[in-house]
C-alpha cells in the first residue's frame, strides 16, 4: 500500500484559502498527481486543503471523503509569559531545556503540553488514521499493523503540515515534536509512505520521500518559504 500526503499550496491563512502563487502551485501538483490511480482520496475540511485538491478532483471525477480530524492541528498551549500558540515552532533553547519532548512516551507529559488538550487531540488524529488504514486492510496492533488484506493500493490525503506530522508520528512511533521541529514540508510537498510486510501478516510503514516538490522545480516555480524560519539570525528578511 502507498499513501501520498499532500500539503496544501501556499496559504492565505486569513481567508483559509490560497495565495496567487498557491493557485499556481495547486495546478502543478495536480499535473503531478494525475500520474497516480488512487483507490481513495481523503481531504481536510479546511479551505486551503480543499482548494489544493479541487483541480485534481475535477479532472479525475473522484469524490473524496472529508474527515474533520484531517484539519490542521491548531490546538494551542500556554507559555509561561501567557502567550497562546500552536505546540510547535518552539525555540532552540526551549528544546534544549526540555529533552523529553523528543521522547515517544514522555513528550505529552511536558508541562507546556499539559496546558492544552494536546494529547487528547493527538489521540483523535491517531484513532482517525488507524480507522482509515483499517478500511484499507491494515489494523493497528501495538507498534505495528496486522495485515488483514495485503494490497498495493494508492491512497491520497490532502491535509496540512502539523497534522501530517501527528499522523506520521503515530504510524512511525516517534514523538510528533521531532517531526514538527526537525522537518519542513513546503506547500504542495508530497510525502510518500509505503507498507512493508517483511513477516507474513505483519506490516510497518516506511517514508520513502518527505515533502517532495520536484513538480515545482520542473516548472521553474520557486518553493514557498512557508513553514521555514531564518537560516541565520541576522537575516531580517526571513521570519524569526
Amino acid at each position: 500500500m502507498k499513501i501520498l500526503f499532500i500539503r496544501h499550496a501556499d496559504p492565505n491563512y486569513e481567508k483559509d484559502s490560497l495565495t496567487e502563487k498557491g493557485f499556481r502551485e495547486a495546478e502543478l501538483v495536480t499535473e503531478r498527481l494525475l500520474k497516480e490511480s488512487p483507490a481513495a482520496v481523503y481531504v481536510s475540511p479546511m479551505g486551503r486543503a480543499q482548494k489544493t485538491a479541487k483541480g485534481y478532483l475535477q479532472k479525475t471525477g473522484i469524490k473524496p471523503t472529508v474527515y474533520p480530524w484531517l484539519m490542521e492541528f491548531i490546538h494551542d498551549v500556554t507559555f509561561p509569559d501567557g502567550r497562546r500558540q500552536i505546540p510547535w515552532d518552539l525555540m532552540p533553547d526551549f528544546i534544549n531545556r526540555n529533552p523529553e519532548l523528543y521522547d515517544l512516551k514522555k513528550w505529552y507529559l511536558n508541562p507546556l503540553m499539559q496546558t492544552g488538550s494536546i494529547k487528547e487531540e493527538y489521540d483523535k488524529v491517531a484513532d482517525g488514521i488507524d480507522s482509515l488504514l483499517s478500511k484499507h486492510g491494515y489494523e493497528r496492533n501495538g507498534m505495528i499493523y496486522k495485515v488483514n488484506k495485503a494490497n498495493s493500493d494508492t491512497v491520497m490525503i490532502f491535509c496540512h503540515f502539523g497534522v501530517e506530522c501527528v499522523i506520521l508520528s503515530h504510524m512511525l512511533n516517534v514523538s510528533p515534536v521531532l517531526l514538527w521541529q526537525g522537518f519542513c514540508c513546503a506547500p504542495t510537498g508530497i510525502t510518500t509512505v509505503y507498507t512493508e510486510e517483511r513477516e507474513k501478516g505483519k506490516a510497518q510503514f516506511r517514508v520513502s520521500a518527505f515533502g517532495d516538490i520536484s513538480h515545482l522545480y520542473a516548472a521553474d516555480e520557486p518553493p514557498s518559504f512557508s513553514a521555514r524560519f531564518c537560516e541565520t539570525y541576522d537575516n531580517m528578511e526571513q521570519r524569526h
